[in-house]
């Protein structure tokens, strides 16, 4: 029964490959199409779930073996990359109950999302996203986790960036990427302290092995993925982005932020309770940014007055409690109040639009008159705290500075020293401009009083600026002018090269660290 662990992701995975290919032929477009991309859709995600039922019920009989290989990815020296799946405990109770609400989540947006100009797109995205879900729950090592998680981060950039007309949305998702790209630093960085001092990236083995680990080796390995876990999660300092987020339509906030995305980092928590449990200081973080966390969103959440945004701050307490019980030890129960409460949350952002269709001419309940006597813990509480100030100040506006210090460099220094040439039938270089215009100058200025002077003074500066004239029309414009024009086009190309080098991702996310060290 483990084979059965191959086809779970790859159905989604292939019904967004055949909706995307459908919609990028024409094949799929428009209403007419809508039924052909809802059965793909729903088929594919209904298929994983019976799949993954199947597997749940193998491993309840304990006709699983644990765990499945396919084979070897990379290997290099003692540096092997396997693609392998966990196919039993945990991680296949919660690919089962994640799929099952997946299957629900897809099955109400076939309705609600009836007649919208995105229709293809939105459940090509939610297929793709359905895919690294599963896989980021049944892989069984770090790196198919990593993909996972990056490729469901992406998916949910996507679908806040649904309406993408809109600049809110579009700097919602902006801020919502970039925030969680710091927690991928951080998975980055304990994928990197698990090869280093265990050997392995592999999940099961490093639950093995975590006895082996000295309590420096993994406290660094599990503040690292606490990092990517907080980030994932939405705790302090993180929780801002949560809220930014419910730009999008109503069933992508249900499969994000209610019952599936949201809860990764909790059950990346759960997975790495040996490597936990030998480190103290790790488990003191998830117990101080769980308390803070889960205060933080009973008190924000106290004075909020839509549906949406009371649904997110209960989830981030939530989320924060969870965290909580992982620090105290208490992995069994954090793990059921994990699937406890997607299963809640889910029928709660579901029923969020007819909630508010029922309740619109019902009073707002007030805030409770203790908060409300507090004027400063009132105040907090209606300003979220500050903690969307305090971000920007950490993250946003250093990464603004940046951007806004290389394209002044680009478009001043670059580009008028080095030359690029213009998109356009008589093609020149801003360097000949540049020259052109300099070179034109005296000429456009000859009756200018200063030149004309009768002082010896003027007439020695005439003099020389006649000859600096003569010796530029005879030597530079006669001489050599073409030459440094094509020598200028030359160097505009290198440097075109050289800043498509410099732009790689892994240099972009160089700059972003130093402007961050510096920030702080």
């Amino acid at each position: 029964m483990d084979n059965l662990v191959i086809l779970i992701p790859a159905l989604p995975f292939i019904a967004a490959l055949l909706i995307g290919a459908g919609t990028l032929t024409g094949l799929l477009r428009g209403e007419a199409s809508e039924n052909t991309t809802s059965l793909i859709a729903t088929w594919a995600i209904s298929m994983s779930c019976l799949l993954t039922l199947t597997l749940l019920g193998a491993d309840l009989l304990n006709k699983n073996a644990g765990q499945f290989s396919v084979g070897t990815w990379l290997s290099s020296d003692t540096f092997t990359i396997d693609i392998n799946f966990i196919t039993h405990g945990f991680s296949v109770r919660l690919a089962a109950l994640f799929s099952l609400l997946l299957m629900i989540i897809q099955r109400f947006s076939i309705n609600y999302m009836h007649r919208e100009v995105g229709f293809h797109r939105f459940f090509f995205i939610l297929s793709l996203f359905s895919s690294a879900m599963l896989l980021l729950v049944l892989s069984g090592n770090a790196i198919e986790t990593f993909f996972g998680w990056e490729i469901a981060g992406l998916c949910s950039y996507l679908l806040i960036l649904y309406n993408y007309q809109r600049p809110v949305a579009a700097l919602n998702a902006t801020r919502v990427f970039i925030t969680n790209r710091v927690g991928d630093t951080g998975f980055i960085l304990g994928i990197s302290f698990s090869y280093a001092w265990a050997n392995n990236a592999n999940w099961l083995n490093l639950q093995s092995v975590a006895d082996q680990l000295s309590t420096g080796e993994a406290t660094g390995i599990a503040l690292c993925f606490a990092l990517a876990a907080f980030s994932k999660s939405a705790q302090i300092p993180f929780t801002p982005w949560l809220s930014k987020a419910m730009e999008g339509p109503t069933p992508s906030s249900a499969v994000f932020y209610g019952a599936v995305m949201i809860h990764a980092g909790v059950y990346l928590i759960c997975l790495l309770e040996p490597i936990f449990e030998k480190a103290p200081l790790a488990l003191a973080a998830l117990i101080v940014i769980g308390t803070l966390t889960a205060l933080y969103g009973y008190l924000t959440g106290l004075t909020q007055t839509d549906v949406k945004s009371s649904l997110v701050f209960a989830t981030s307490a939530q989320l924060g409690l969870m965290f909580l019980e992982c620090g105290l030890g208490f992995w069994q129960f954090a793990q059921w109040h994990l699937c406890a409460h997607a299963i809640v949350r889910t029928y709660l952002f579901l029923s969020a639009p007819s909630l508010m269709h029922q309740v619109k001419d019902n009073p707002i309940q007030p805030a409770p008159a203790v908060l409300i006597k507090q004027h400063w813990l009132y105040t907090a509480s209606l300003q979220r705290f500050w903690l969307d100030q305090i971000t920007d100040w950490m993250l946003v506006r250093p990464l603004r500075r940046l951007a806004h210090d290389l394209s002044y460099f680009d478009d001043k220094v670059v580009d008028h020293l080095m030359g690029i040439p213009a998109p356009a039938i008589n093609t020149i270089s801003s360097l000949a401009e540049l020259e052109e215009r300099l070179l034109t100058q005296p000429v456009e200025q000859s009756n200018h009083q200063f030149g004309q002077s009768n002082g010896v003074v003027g007439q020695l500066i005439s003099a020389f600026a006649n000859l600096m004239h003569w010796i530029e029309d005879r030597f530079v414009l006669r001489g050599i002018g073409k030459d440094a024009i094509n020598l200028g086009r030359k160097l505009g190309q290198q440097a075109n090269k050289f800043e498509l080098y410099v732009l790689r991702p892994r240099y972009l996310v160089l700059f972003i660290l130093i402007t961050l060290l510096l920030a702080f």
